[in-house]
């Protein structure tokens, strides 16, 4: 059996728990910041974590994750 590839594009952009759950980095803190309150900005630094039904998606893409 040859080995599973992982998708680059989902291995940059989610990382594993030990307990199985899904960090991401939020968006919409790139670029045009002045117009977003400072309370908005400090919410966006925090990373997010996926809802169980979005896990089972990310986890085929991520095979040895």
């Amino acid at each position: 059996m040859p080995k599973m590839k992982t998708r680059r594009a989902a291995a940059k952009r989610y990382k594993l728990t030990a307990n199985g759950k899904v960090k991401y980095k939020k968006q919409n803190l790139r670029h045009i910041l002045t117009k977003k309150s400072p309370k908005r900005k400090r919410h966006l630094r925090k990373t997010g974590i996926l809802s169980q039904a979005e896990v089972k998606r990310i986890r085929t893409l991520l095979p040895y994750g």
